[in-house]
């Protein structure tokens, strides 16, 4: 009797440990399953595909409006151009005489020139905003989502490769304006013959000239320029704008910091 007592309780024992044992391996089992296929957490392209064409349009149209603010409001302080990485060097011509100039003693003439150019492109940066704001409004909203998973500074590239024609044509008479209140012009007249007079000769007269027609590269000799001011000036304006405007946007994009709107977080939060 105590024989078959003891037999049963070793089988109770040895079933109860059995029924332990396989709880034990279902549950290795399904740790091991979710450790081949693990669910995977959500990527900023998953994120915003949740989102609405309109949503992420107008998330994108914030952050270029942010970008113009940001742009604007730099280069429209005194000095923004000039003191700035978007400062507006001498027309390309002259450029390549800078240094030529400034050693047969036309620096002074050279600096008031450039001052000049970054004076006329500061004093027009604020009458541009409301011609960024108008552009950016017709941003379509087949274009936001390639936009956005474009790189950091998508739209500013999509804006300045589709806006930069019609943004030059409007804003060249307020550079235009700003350029004569500046005297742009005489600054530029005065350069230019300082080095038609004093420097093109001295180049052209020595064996550098021949030297450089001989290889083919008289095109890089310094020559008088034959630039259109008006143009040249009105478009390194706008280059300056663009880039400030792709300087905010890829913070936007980069930094939460720089998300300071829920629409932001929504458009561009990881």
């Amino acid at each position: 009797m105590k024989k078959s007592l003891l037999l049963s309780s070793l089988f109770v024992a040895s079933l109860s440990q059995a029924f332990d044992f396989g709880s034990a391996l279902s549950a290795g089992a399904d740790l091991l399953q979710e450790k081949k296929t693990p669910t995977p957490s959500p990527t900023k392209s998953s994120q915003t595909t949740s989102l609405s064409n309109a949503t992420v349009a107008s998330g994108l149209k914030e952050a270029l409006s942010s970008g113009v603010a940001y742009a604007v409001k730099t280069l429209s302080q005194d000095g923004g151009y000039l003191a700035s990485a978007v400062k507006i060097p001498l027309p390309d011509n002259l450029a390549k005489a800078e240094s030529l100039t400034r050693k047969a003693g036309g620096g002074k003439m050279a600096d008031d020139f450039i001052r000049s150019m970054n004076s006329a492109a500061t004093q027009a940066a604020p009458k541009t905003a409301a011609i960024f704001a108008n552009s950016i409004q017709k941003m379509s909203l087949d274009d936001a989502k390639k936009i956005l998973a474009g790189g950091n500074e998508a739209a500013t590239d999509y804006f300045k490769k589709t806006s930069n024609t019609s943004l030059k044509a409007a804003i060249k008479p307020i550079v235009q304006e700003s350029m004569k209140s500046n005297n742009v012009a005489a600054y530029y007249d005065k350069v230019n013959a300082f080095y038609k007079n004093n420097v093109q000769e001295m180049v052209q007269s020595s064996g550098l000239m021949a030297m450089a027609k001989n290889y083919g590269a008289d095109a890089y000799i310094p020559s008088a320029s034959e630039s259109n001011l008006d143009d040249y000036v009105t478009q390194k304006a706008l280059d300056g704008l663009f880039r400030m405007i792709a300087t905010k946007e890829s913070q936007i994009r980069q930094n939460p910091v720089a998300q300071t709107t829920s629409l932001l977080k929504k458009v561009f939060g990881n």
